[in-house]
């Protein structure tokens, strides 16, 4: 999942679909909606329903299958843990233990891939202490920057016959690379608030104004919302 998050913050900033010129904020506020049902709700048809919606909603945003498919089965591994060891017979509670982590990872997906990461941490982080949401700001900028430093590493390091060698000397190889991602790391974050400071920072990062700018493309998250409410009401009460 860490390897397709340069992927998705690419989709996030050149999609050209309704999702990504609706605001942050209304779609944060409808994937809250969905997350808290799909946590709470007892109800198997509900669940079912926004698990297709999840689905609709990524599928419709133009998110690759590649990625849809990442986003289901690492919840879906997990889940199943769960079921194994819990497994009575019942196939209802077995099935709300698999939807429940897949339809808020889905719903995630859609959040991340239709709006840039400026956007989306302006909100959180004006609930959260501001050490915090600025740390979360630039821990999330810095991970490409690792990844794509591990990935030039990886390559490298095949290209010179890493892959041919015993698994001893392997092990030690990907030792002495880790170290140095450590290092690049350090390195990095030193460079970084350098350059912050000589740039006049002044004590907040992220100052998006406009995550909560209301279009037209808005509309069409406000009738999601309302399709979500409905089917809470309608479906809540089924099992």
């Amino acid at each position: 999942m860490i390897a397709s998050l340069p992927s998705i913050d690419l989709l996030a900033g050149s999609g050209r679909t309704p999702w990504h010129r609706a605001s942050a904020l209304t779609k944060l506020l409808l994937v809250l909606g969905i997350v808290g049902l799909a946590v709470f709700t007892p109800s198997l048809r509900l669940l079912a329903a926004l698990a297709a919606l999840a689905l609709a909603l990524a599928v419709s945003a133009r998110v690759p299958a590649k990625l849809v498919a990442t986003a289901l089965a690492y919840p879906s591994m997990i889940a199943l843990v769960f079921v194994v060891a819990s497994w009575d017979g019942a196939w209802g509670p077995a099935a709300r233990l698999l939807l429940r982590p897949t339809t808020s990872s889905l719903a995630a997906l859609w959040l991340v891939a239709t709006t840039p990461y400026p956007d989306l941490f302006a909100p959180i982080s004006r609930l959260l202490p501001r050490a915090i949401g600025d740390g979360l700001f630039i821990t999330y900028r810095a991970l490409f920057e690792l990844i794509g430093r591990a990935e030039r590493m990886w390559r490298s390091l095949r290209i010179r016959g890493g892959g041919r060698v015993p698994a001893r000397q392997r092990l030690g190889a990907a030792g002495d690379g880790l170290a140095t991602l450590v290092l690049y790391a350090f390195e990095r974050s030193q460079r970084l608030y350098a350059t912050m400071h000589l740039r006049g920072h002044s004590g907040r990062i992220c100052g998006c104004r406009h995550y909560a700018e209301l279009t037209r493309a808005d509309l069409l998250v406000g009738a999601t919302a309302l399709a979500v409410a409905a089917m809470g009401v309608t479906l809540g009460g089924a099992s």
